[in-house]
């Protein structure tokens, strides 16, 4: 199983890595941009060719870039959604520089625009983005539901899926998110996962981010909360992390912490797991 957390990308790849090894964390998840705004970090090939070497040497699982929240590739302003398409193509020819990981973006929020208008803007600026052969697998995150995001139902996942028409481009199930929108994670985890494999296929399933959640179930409030601490409770992640369909997937924690509280979620992922084996 590969756990890890998110971590500041100010110092570069190697830095991260670094922290990640620190931290007992074999995958980590990174901003590829300010988060809340649109500036990104300068490149650095040097960096990135020594980053490769050593997530390859650490045995690491991929690691999950994601975009900024502000990014919404289905704005109801056409020049918002022009700019949020620029940085999604910029987000990932970046990312070409370590291949073989993943990148994760919200799909975005129509603005009263209607689902389905949301569901082809975001096709189409994820078609232009994406070349051929490209080294990076983009993710669609599972959404809570509120205001008018998009992809907070397995159904509406697939139609961007089957819009954009490509096999490599998957999903990041996020554990508050599901619950949060309704799929029952903790009293029916093989339920939730059926249904997402006959919607979407499990083999479009990559990555998870593992959060507990502040809020009821169907609550559609995305409020992330620490591993036992939330309505999900820890054993629903001992379920979540010992099941079969979902071994092998990086896992990453998005929960309120700083890096020590990071480290014993990450301690307690594992301690969870095997565990149970």
């Amino acid at each position: 199983m590969y756990f890890g957390c998110h971590l500041s990308a100010s110092r570069g790849y190697c830095a991260m890595i670094r922290q990640a090894m620190a931290m007992d964390a074999d995958t980590f998840a990174f901003f590829t941009r300010n988060p809340r705004g649109s500036r990104s970090k300068k490149e650095d090939p040097t960096d990135s060719t020594a980053a490769v070497q050593m997530l390859r040497l650490g045995n690491f699982g991929p690691v999950v870039a994601h975009g900024a929240y502000t990014m919404n590739l289905c704005t109801a302003k056409p020049e918002d959604r022009a700019f949020a398409a620029e940085i999604l193509a910029d987000d990932l020819r970046r990312m070409a520089a370590i291949p073989g990981n993943f990148y994760n973006i919200h799909p975005g929020s129509h603005v009263g625009q209607g689902t389905e208008q949301g569901i082809e803007q975001i096709a189409q600026a994820l078609r232009r983005a994406m070349e051929p052969d490209y080294p990076v697998v983009v993710l669609l995150e599972t959404m809570a539901g509120k205001g008018s995001e998009v992809g907070s139902r397995f159904e509406e996942l697939r139609a961007i899926l089957d819009a954009v028409g490509r096999d490599d481009l998957g999903v990041c199930l996020d554990t508050c998110h599901v619950y949060d929108a309704g799929y029952d994670i903790k009293n029916d985890l093989d339920g939730v996962l059926e249904e997402f494999d006959r919607v979407i296929g499990l083999k479009r399933l990559k990555a998870l981010h593992l959060n507990d959640t502040k809020n009821p179930f169907c609550s559609h409030k995305d409020r992330h909360e620490k591993i036992g601490e939330g309505f999900l409770g820890e054993e629903t992640f001992a379920r979540i992390v010992h099941h079969p369909k979902l071994w092998g997937k990086p896992m990453i924690l998005e929960t309120p912490n700083e890096l020590d509280g990071y480290t014993r979620e990450i301690a307690l992922l594992r301690a969870l797991h095997n565990n149970f084996i």
